[in-house]
């Protein structure tokens, strides 16, 4: 039987995080009225001129940087030439040989080991439009066209679907760590185009490649390269050859359809964009730039079991975003007590923010007042579950745990006369549960302070009121 070796590179475009477009005052938010967002520079009218947006570019420098690339000491824009209904201009303004930055590298987890594989180039260009296709024909909306992105080139270095997505997983982390983008897939701000070919196992020249686009979720990126392995594999063994084209991964029939057949860059005629002049990068801004990138969740994880001591899983949930791990760090520094952060922040916070909807930096709630809160419950102050109370009213009102404490009279009593009297009551009502302890039957102790708990509403001491029960079944048994 043949055997074949896969090779896959992608090109990942991402949306960057700016306030307005790559080369006009345009607004960049997401889910705007059709066309709303959209002015005779980016919809390439006669005589306009563009205006580079700065901060654009110190994102692609840090993107780049965060890559492991080598930024170059200047760049420029190219103009690549094709006629598309979502370009209104008939060209998009984007980089040929002078990218941003070259010679990356990320590395990726594979098996026990990572595995590195090697980013070519990372260069700035602006978005195109976006077309709907309905029954009776298309729509276009101009809102995307002249949003800054860059585009990350990787060598052909993946060796599977299953990889790929990995990789896809650990670049979006990288961006979205860096505060460069959002790299929401479902809102377009990352999208990936993989180029995929079959060579005889142990070959070194590659096979002929194609194409696949459309392609809006990690799930979906696995899915259609793996339909595109199996369907290159069989017109190979079948003795024919692949055709270098695009084709579009249809999620809902679960196949690659046929576009058109594949550009090369000649085809689009590249030349430098006569408005745009050329762009030093100039070394203390590269060097204030790289001084912003943050850990990454990688080296974060492995702190964080190393340091702190947490499981693995506490270190992989913690570091998902890099706010989530912020509000960890800093809540450590004000409890010393890694593990009961942890639990605190992975339980009822992350509850309380799935279930509206909300993301970390929604709710009212800082490290300085969780860390107050955890004190609270380890010294005694309230209990767990009114800790729990407490916190979501904190989420809320961003009021600090001393002051709800107080206006929902939730604080412990520490009173021994108070809580004797619940405990006496506890024990005049379940006589079965004190010849249960007599008997033997430790769990019996739990049920009764469990219900000095419930008669005191939660307010008694659970260590006071179980000192207490038990002096008051010792003086039984004398």
């Amino acid at each position: 039987m043949t055997t074949f070796e896969t090779v896959i590179g992608v090109e990942v475009h991402v949306e960057l995080h700016t306030a307005t477009k790559l080369f006009c005052g345009c607004a960049t938010s997401f889910g705007a009225p059709p066309n709303s967002h959209a002015c005779p520079v980016c919809l390439g009218h006669p005589g306009v001129l563009p205006v580079l947006n700065r901060q654009a570019v110190a994102y692609a420098i840090k993107a780049a940087q965060a890559l492991h690339c080598t930024i170059l000491p200047e760049t420029h824009f190219d103009r690549k030439n094709y006629f598309y209904p979502d370009s209104p201009k008939a060209y998009q303004i984007s980089q040929a040989d002078q990218p941003i930055g070259r010679n990356g590298w990320l590395d990726v987890p594979h098996g026990n080991e990572l595995k590195r594989i090697r980013i070519d180039r990372v260069h700035l260009e602006e978005d195109a439009g976006k077309l709907t296709h309905h029954a009776h024909g298309s729509a276009v909306d101009f809102n995307r066209a002249g949003t800054p992105l860059i585009e990350i080139v990787t060598h052909p270095d993946l060796r599977s679907p299953e990889e790929t997505k990995l990789f896809l997983e650990h670049l979006r982390d990288v961006i979205v760590y860096c505060g460069v983008s959002d790299g929401k897939m479902e809102e377009g701000s990352l999208r990936c185009d993989a180029n995929i070919s079959l060579r005889l196992a142990g070959a070194t020249a590659l096979g002929t490649k194609t194409e696949l686009k459309n392609m809006n979720s990690f799930r979906g990126v696995q899915s259609g390269l793996l339909y595109e392995q199996q369907r290159q594999q069989a017109v190979l063994c079948a003795g024919e050859k692949v055709i270098q084209e695009t084709r579009r991964w249809d999620e809902a029939k679960g196949i690659t359809i046929a576009m058109r057949s594949k550009e090369h860059a000649h085809d689009y005629r590249y030349f430098l964009d006569p408005d745009l002049v050329q762009i030093p990068l100039d070394d203390s801004w590269i060097i204030a730039i790289q001084a912003t990138i943050p850990e990454m969740r990688p080296a974060k994880q492995q702190r964080y079991t190393t340091v702190f001591g947490l499981p693995a899983y506490d270190a992989q949930v913690l570091t998902a975003t890099l706010p989530l791990a912020t509000l960890f760090e800093e809540t450590v520094a004000h409890t010393s007590d890694p593990k009961t952060t942890a639990n605190w922040i992975m339980g009822d916070v992350l509850a309380y923010v799935h279930a509206n909807g909300q993301t970390i930096t929604d709710i009212r709630l800082t490290a300085q007042q969780l860390g107050q809160l955890i004190g609270c419950v380890t010294s005694g102050k309230i209990s767990h579950t009114a800790g729990k109370t407490v916190l979501k009213f904190m989420m809320e009102t961003g009021k600090d745990a001393t002051e709800l404490i107080e206006i929902h009279g939730l604080a412990q009593v520490q009173d021994e006369e108070a809580i004797r009297t619940w405990v006496k009551n506890v024990m005049a009502s379940h006589p079965q549960s004190i010849e249960d302890v007599r008997q033997g039957k430790t769990k019996a102790i739990s049920f009764l302070v469990g219900q000095v708990m419930k008669q005191s509403k939660g307010k008694a001491s659970p260590a006071v009121a179980q000192a207490l029960l038990q002096e008051q079944l010792e003086q039984l048994e004398q």
